[in-house]
């Protein structure tokens, strides 16, 4: 069993082969060819397409360029879910690399949120970390860093700085040890096949009978659906950064080593699939 720092690192790490390639119905000089690009599962998208950006406006006409946009098989890629999310609900059963279509036009303002510059992905992510804080600690631990403090979490994940980001986050990571975990445990559960964009309610990581809560529990409570019955086939599979934890997984240790850096800890249910 890899020691705890080392499922820290290797979720950091974690990365998915894609390929961009331009939507056909853009105006260009010449032909663009695809751009490859192995994309970190904790960052955002909008975060880390500079290049896939400069790659196709060296074919476009500047009066042709507006937001650029992502899609993945007719799917508007939302850029404040990380991107391992929208793997793991879009394309966790398809061939990688992982195929993504860029747009320059015709931005869908019903789907997806404009991000002009990488100051309100900041405070997309910020406002997570803080939401986070406040489940987990009534806020006491945000709310004691320096505003330094707040933007080396920041650098840490806009720069890739695994080291830079985990001295800090840390300290968001810690409770006493009497609590037996945080006060409640930040999740989001995401379900493809529901309007609503995820399910996130309340709930603890330790019973009030002290009994530690599982991965299973927490679904039990919030989509029962996820876990099939006895003796029935699977029909979900139950994701987190690519892999399907075992549902007596602590929820506890799960929240301080499988969350994403926004400090939830992002829970993909998926049709298992029919092939």
């Amino acid at each position: 069993m890899a020691d705890d720092k080392d499922v820290l690192r290797d979720v950091w790490f974690g990365r998915i082969p894609a390929c961009f390639t331009l939507n056909q119905d853009e105006v260009t000089e010449r032909e663009a060819e695809p751009y490859y690009l192995l994309l970190p599962r904790v960052s955002y998208l909008t975060l880390v397409t500079d290049k896939v950006k400069k790659h196709f406006l060296k074919v476009m006409k500047t009066e042709d360029v507006e937001e650029m946009w992502c899609e993945s098989e007719g799917t508007p890629l939302k850029w404040h879910y990380p991107i391992g999310v929208l793997f793991d609900l879009h394309a966790s059963n398809t061939v990688l690399p992982w195929n993504i279509t860029v747009h320059f036009k015709n931005f869908p303002d019903r789907d997806l949120l404009h991000c002009p510059s990488n100051s309100v992905i900041e405070a997309h992510f910020m406002s997570g970390i803080k939401e986070a804080d406040a489940l987990k600690h009534k806020s006491q631990v945000v709310n004691d860093m320096q505003k330094k403090d707040h933007k080396q979490l920041w650098m840490g994940l806009q720069n890739d700085k695994f080291d830079q980001f985990w001295a800090m986050n840390r300290k968001l990571m810690e409770y006493p040890t009497e609590d037996g975990g945080f006060r409640y445990i930040p999740f989001r559960i995401y379900l493809t096949m529901s309007d609503r964009p995820f399910v996130q309610r309340l709930f603890r990581p330790v019973s009030p009978e002290g009994n530690v809560h599982t991965l299973g529990n927490l679904l039990k409570e919030m989509y029962p659906a996820a876990i099939p019955n006895e003796g029935e086939p699977k029909q979900n599979q139950v994701v987190i950064h690519g892999i399907e934890p075992l549902l007596e997984t602590p929820l506890q240790w799960l929240s301080e080593h499988l969350s994403h850096p926004d400090n939830f800890l992002h829970i993909c249910v998926v049709p298992v699939p029919t092939d």
